[in-house]
């Protein structure tokens, strides 16, 4: 009997195998975890209304985004560190979102840089049944040189889109790592960053280069440059001919005016509640922002989707994908690629359930007539 039957059994066996510096890093959010744990809960508050006596023999889970199509629309979003859920890292993940024809999102703050887990996927591409599309999640650095140089990496190394992280002027307080005085592992480093360090073009695992590698730890964590704004925004879309999505937006006003200033898509987050705590559940701030756009550029969501139901309830409202974060790190910690693969396979499986129970043979099926309006929008009635 398998003992993994949905996401939440694949966390509990992860964080059981964690130590406490990873498992804190991991599952941490700001202050008092408020909005971490609303994140999930504001799920459960939200009813689906199915509908009856519809043809559901055969269900297709496929959708579009900039011209590309994918499997599913369950994205595998960007978390740093990976290496320290399992040594493949990044190049799992990645490997794993190819095979089941979905987006993955790099982050800045990878161990493997962005050239290596172009490598790392290009097996599976060769024979053309498999096509990876990644993306670049982006910080904008104090050194604004470093930000742009990894945009024109992301570009060459085959990246179809650039994810600028707008909510992190400075990281949140997040009292867990604080507590138990969070460090990177020394054996690793960040696989982007090296290329900047004094003196060093090499890849070279001496004792130099992860000393220099752990002073680039530091210079992510505090060079986050806290003045980015708007007209920044604008001179990033000039860089790049790439798509430019800007994640962390949480109001219309914001939505409003990134269609203004012509970024390409929005993802509405609030950094897995790791940065402002008491902010909205991503789910409660998705309709304001979906209304505010008005179809015009795609809008995604993050935090706390753990079923394929949370799926469902999120695309209804408007979403035209979701991203996932927290259990990619579980899949990597339970059974690296593989444990990814279980991961991905359980929340489709779900998502397609979902969509046969509710009524919906498609993905454009899915919309607000399948939830119960006086979840969605409780204030407003």
């Amino acid at each position: 009997m398998q003992r993994i039957s949905c996401l939440a059994d694949l966390e509990r066996e992860a964080v059981d195998k964690l130590d406490l510096n990873t498992r804190t890093f991991f599952q941490s959010g700001a202050m008092d975890l408020l909005t971490r744990d609303d994140n999930r809960e504001a799920y459960n508050r939200i009813r689906i209304i199915p509908r009856m006596l519809r043809d559901v023999s055969k269900i297709d889970t496929s959708l579009s985004i900039f011209g590309q199509t994918f499997k599913s629309p369950v994205f595998l979003a960007a978390s740093a560190n990976q290496r320290m859920a399992h040594t493949d890292g990044e190049i799992a993940a990645s490997r794993s979102a190819c095979k089941h024809g979905v987006l993955h999102v790099l982050s800045s703050i990878s161990n493997y840089s962005i050239e290596e887990v172009s490598k790392g996927v290009a097996d599976l591409t060769e024979s053309g049944e498999n096509t990876s599309v990644r993306w670049l999640q982006l910080y904008v650095f104090q050194d604004r040189h470093i930000s742009y140089d990894l945009v024109k990496r992301a570009e060459q190394a085959g990246y179809t889109g650039i994810v600028v992280t707008v909510d992190t002027p400075y990281a949140g307080r997040r009292l867990d790592n604080i507590r138990s005085t969070f460090r990177v592992p020394q054996h690793l480093s960040l696989g982007n960053f090296e290329k900047y360090a004094d003196g060093m073009h090499t890849h070279s695992p001496t004792a130099e280069s992860t000393r220099l590698a752990h002073q680039n730890v530091n210079y992510t964590n505090y060079q986050i440059d806290p003045s980015l704004n708007w007209n920044d925004i604008k001179e990033i879309k000039k860089l790049t001919k790439l798509p430019v999505l800007l994640k962390g937006i949480l109001t219309h006003e914001d939505a409003a005016i990134a269609v203004d200033v012509g970024v390409d898509g929005i993802i509405v987050s609030n950094h897995g509640g790791r940065q402002l705590d008491t902010v909205p559940a991503t789910i409660v701030a998705l309709p304001e922002v979906v209304d505010a756009v008005k179809k015009r550029i795609p809008v995604f969501v993050d935090g706390g989707i753990l079923r394929g139901t949370d799926v469902f309830k999120a695309l209804a409202v408007g979403a035209d994908a979701v991203f996932v974060g927290r259990p990619v790190l579980w899949g990597l910690t339970y059974d690296g690629e593989k444990g990814v693969d279980l991961m991905i396979d359980l929340i489709n499986e779900e998502l397609r359930l979902a969509m046969a129970l509710s009524g919906c043979i498609k993905i454009s099926d899915i919309n607000r007539s399948y939830l119960l309006k006086s979840d969605l929008y409780p204030s407003k009635l």
